[in-house]
C-alpha cells in the first residue's frame, strides 16, 4: 500500500472533502459512497485498498445512522429482503467464479438509466410496489453486489415503490446496506486484509469526514419534502447506472 505519509497534508485534505460529499449523499440516500468517492481515492489508494477502506467506513457510517434513528427502519421490509440478498449474493459469487459477467454489467446500467429517466420525467404517478417485489429486487440486489459492489440502488428502486415515510426509506436502505457491508468486512478480516493496520489507520483519520458528512446529510433529509427526496434518491440512482455503463465500455 502507498506510503500514508507520504500523500502529505494535500492529498489528505482532498481525500477527506471527497469522503464528506460521498458521506453527505449517503446520509440521504443511503447508499452511493463508491460513486462519489473511488474515483478519487484512486489516485490516491491503491485500487486493491479502496473496497476494504470503504467497507469499513460504510459499516461505521450504518452503525451510528442506525444508532441514531433504528427505530424508524421499516424491520419487516428487511426480512423479507435480507434472506434473498444472501441467496442473491451466493449466486454472484458462483456466477464470478464460473464465467465473465461483464455483459450484465452493460444490461443493468441501461436498465437502470431508462429507469430513473422515466421517475425523474414525471410521466407517471409514484410506482407502488407489491411484497412480492421484493424477491427479485431483493435477490437481483445481492446478485450485483457480489458482481461489483454495487447493489444500492437496486434497494433503493424497491423500498422507495414500498415506504411513504423518507426517513423510514432512509434508515432502512442504511441498515440493509450497513447488514451487507458487515458481511464483506468479515471476509476482508478473514482474509487477512486488515493485518495492514496502514489501512485502519487511513480509515481512522478520515472517519470525522464520514461522521461530518451523514451528520449533514441527515439534516438535510430532515428538511426535504417526500418529493425532493425521491428525486435526489433517483438522480443517485441514474448516476449509478451511467457509471455501470462507463466500467462495462472501460473494463
Amino acid at each position: 500500500m502507498t506510503d500514508l505519509i507520504a500523500l502529505g497534508l494535500p492529498g489528505y485534505l482532498v481525500i477527506f472533502a471527497t469522503l464528506l460529499v460521498a458521506y453527505t449523499i449517503f446520509g440521504i440516500a443511503g447508499f452511493g459512497t463508491a460513486l462519489v468517492a473511488s474515483p478519487i481515492l484512486a489516485l490516491y489508494v491503491p485500487v486493491s485498498q479502496i473496497v476494504p477502506l470503504l467497507a469499513l467506513l460504510d459499516l461505521g457510517a450504518a452503525v451510528v445512522n442506525v444508532s441514531r434513528d433504528g427505530r424508524q427502519a421499516n424491520w419487516q421490509e428487511l426480512r423479507r429482503l435480507v434472506p434473498l440478498m444472501i441467496v442473491g449474493s451466493l449466486i454472484g459469487a458462483a456466477i464470478l467464479l464460473t464465467t465473465r459477467p461483464d455483459f450484465l454489467l452493460l444490461a443493468l446500467g441501461v436498465f437502470v438509466v431508462g429507469y430513473s429517466l422515466y421517475s425523474l420525467s414525471g410521466l407517471k404517478p409514484d410506482r407502488e410496489f407489491s411484497p412480492r417485489h421484493a424477491l427479485p429486487f431483493g435477490a437481483i440486489g445481492g446478485v450485483f453486489s457480489a458482481l461489483f459492489g454495487s447493489g444500492g440502488f437496486i434497494y433503493a428502486i424497491y423500498l422507495s415503490g414500498r415506504l411513504r415515510d423518507k426517513n423510514a426509506l432512509r434508515i432502512t436502505q442504511t441498515t440493509l446496506i450497513g447488514m451487507s457491508t458487515l458481511t464483506r468486512v468479515v471476509l476482508f478480516t478473514v482474509a487477512g486484509v486488515y493485518l495492514d493496520t496502514r489501512l485502519l489507520w487511513l480509515a481512522l483519520l478520515l472517519a470525522p469526514g464520514m461522521l461530518v458528512g451523514i451528520t449533514l446529510g441527515r439534516r438535510l433529509t430532515l428538511k426535504m419534502s417526500r418529493e425532493q427526496f425521491l428525486k435526489v434518491i433517483n438522480l443517485v440512482v441514474l448516476a449509478s447506472g451511467l457509471m455501470l455503463i462507463g466500467r462495462y465500455f472501460t473494463a
